[in-house]
């Protein structure tokens, strides 16, 4: 790593509650974060509008290599979604 690792706290409030997975929205407006429900640390029930904090530091690119693998996953998830628009269009 390049630089120093420098932990942040960040906050953000429940905007969104699944069956598995968790819907939070950053404050600060820094964005929207979905995690799977078993990331969650809580003693309590889940619910919209309660708040939620962690810690964190700053994405860091590992190197200019492309994964390969996970380029021929997003490729094949939008071809499938590609192919079920145009059937849903077909059908309208």
């Amino acid at each position: 790593m390049k630089y120093g690792d420098k932990i942040i706290r960040m906050e953000g409030v429940i905007v969104e509650v699944h069956e598995g997975a968790v819907g939070i929205d950053l404050k600060g407006r820094l964005g929207f974060l979905k995690i799977p429900l078993r990331m969650l640390i809580t003693d309590y029930p889940i619910k919209v509008g309660q708040e939620v904090a962690w810690n964190m530091s700053f994405p860091e690119q590992l190197s200019p290599d492309v994964n390969e693998h996970y380029v021929a996953g997003i490729d094949n998830r939008r071809q499938k979604e590609m192919q079920m628009s145009n059937q849903k269009q077909e059908v309208e």
